[in-house]
């Protein structure tokens, strides 16, 4: 999330206004924002937002990567599904969940009546971390008002936050997987169903059960908010 301080200094910087502070005031613990990225997103439509999203140098990860991983899927879709960060064949192509894990992704979503295009899926990151390391704090704040902007333009009835590095940065959360799943969350408003990653779920196939159980407590909450 975005300092509030920063934001307001964004806001006033774009629209050519000094900003005064007091001298010795501490600065926010926050990574850099471009203040022209911050006043725009939140109008962005889908196109902008994506160009915004290609053309972005708020973090280092600029620098390494081949193409942003802007999301694919449904712009109107009931269910938003959101991982961490693209991996290698993921920034290759430009699509999320690609490769092995992806279509294991594809089969959880048939199991529920869904595919790729019937859903919107995106990560917290839209660049590859190099060797593909966890996401830096500073990375997915960098990227997490692109993300809230998906959010709202599509207004899912339920978001999937599949693997850990997805579900603590959506919750703010310390906790495991195993703690966070089996139960709702809310997010802002939107409930929220976390699950295992298809990557884990490929090297430890016993939890697939698990995973299931998942999957119909996110479409029972569909069900439910269409009642």
């Amino acid at each position: 999330m975005i300092h509030p301080e920063h934001q307001r200094r964004a806001y006033l910087q774009a629209m050519g206004i000094d900003v005064w502070l007091p001298r010795g005031a501490p600065e926010p613990d926050e990574p850099e924002i471009i203040a022209s990225d911050v006043a725009a997103t939140g109008g962005l439509d889908w196109e902008e937002l994506r160009q915004c999203v290609a053309d972005c140098t708020r973090c280092e990860l600029a620098e390494s990567r081949i193409q942003a991983v802007f999301g694919v899927g449904n712009q109107d879709a009931d269910w938003m599904i959101i991982g961490e960060a693209p991996g290698a064949e993921e920034d290759r192509r430009g699509e999320p969940f690609v490769g092995r894990a992806g279509k294991m992704l594809d089969e959880m979503l048939r199991a529920i009546g869904q595919s790729r295009t019937s859903v919107f899926i995106a990560n917290t990151l839209k660049c590859r971390p190099p060797n593909n390391r966890d996401p830096k704090p500073a990375e997915a704040s960098a990227c997490r008002d692109y993300l809230e902007r998906q959010i709202a333009l599509i207004q899912p009835k339920i978001i999937l936050a599949v693997g850990k590095i997805a579900a603590q940065n959506l919750l703010g959360s310390d906790d495991p997987v195993g703690r966070m799943r089996g139960r709702p969350h809310d997010l802002n408003g939107i409930p929220l169903v976390v699950t295992y990653h298809p990557a884990y779920l490929l090297r430890s196939p016993s939890q697939k059960s698990k995973s299931w159980s998942d999957l119909c407590l996110a479409n029972r909450l569909v069900k439910e908010s269409a009642a």
